[in-house]
């Protein structure tokens, strides 16, 4: 009877805790479920938005490939707007920089990498841009502009291409030692080999101008400067000494 008694004051007093907090039990399950069908149904919609977007990327890069301009920009613009959220905008921009140089709209290529520059996240692709956009500026003979783009990299996976593009604006702007520097500082690195054409790279150092030659250079014009003024003492002195010279021989004459 005692054990009975128990049974029963346990299940009454499980009746009134029920009934004191049940409505909570019942609205926590119901908020579980819903916030897991909510995280569910985002997780889809991500994910179905990925897929779009990489279908529209694979239309994009065939009309990039067939040089089609006017349908690459539609499509383009599709991403920009439909999917924002995605690293197929980055992407995309990348492959219309390429396509407007192509098609020498050379500005045109330099705007659209500014404007991934400009976006958040998708640093890796960034740093790409940061390269392109410094290469182009260099074509439009921006070198110092091209060199504030690449004057470090954000990650060491970069340096060494980063290296290589400020050695081709100081050759632009006929700054060898700098340019020198840099291309050594880009074979160097310790994934240059993975990063670089190795070869191409040693072959721009070997074109640039010996230091002794372009020394010795700088040494003989120095010093035809100097002897400049001698020369022009010399044949001022015979101009004179000729003059003289007739004035004696009028002089004997008459």
């Amino acid at each position: 009877m005692d054990e009975l008694k128990t049974e029963e004051e346990q299940l009454e007093a499980f009746r009134a805790w029920w009934k004191e907090y049940g409505n909570y039990v019942i609205g926590g399950v119901v908020l579980g479920g819903l916030v897991l069908f909510g995280i569910n149904y985002q997780g889809n919609t991500r994910l179905a938005a990925q897929q779009e977007a990489s279908a529209l990327y694979d239309q994009l890069a065939d009309e990039v490939v067939d040089g089609d301009l006017d349908a690459a920009e539609v499509i383009a613009a599709q991403i920009a707007t439909d999917y924002a959220n995605t690293a197929y905008v980055a992407q995309s921009k990348l492959a219309m920089a390429r396509l407007y140089m192509d098609e020498n709209r050379d500005e045109d290529a330099a705007n659209t990498l500014r404007e991934l520059i400009a976006l958040k996240g998708v640093e890796e692709i960034k740093e790409i841009a940061r390269l392109r956009l410094a290469k182009v500026l260099i074509y439009q003979e921006k070198a110092e502009e091209a060199l504030e783009i690449v004057k470090e990299s954000a990650t060491e996976a970069f340096a060494a291409r980063f290296a290589e593009v400020r050695g081709d604006a100081y050759v632009l702007l006929e700054n060898f030692e700098e340019a020198r520097a840099a291309y050594d500082d880009a074979l160097q690195r310790p994934n240059s080999s993975q990063t670089l054409d190795v070869g191409y790279v040693r072959l721009k150092l070997l074109d640039l101008p010996p230091p002794a030659i372009a020394a010795v250079d700088t040494d003989d014009v120095a010093g035809e400067a100097e002897e400049a003024p001698e020369a022009s003492g010399e044949a001022a002195d015979s101009a004179e000494e000729a003059s003289d010279a007739e004035a004696t021989a009028e002089e004997a004459s008459e």
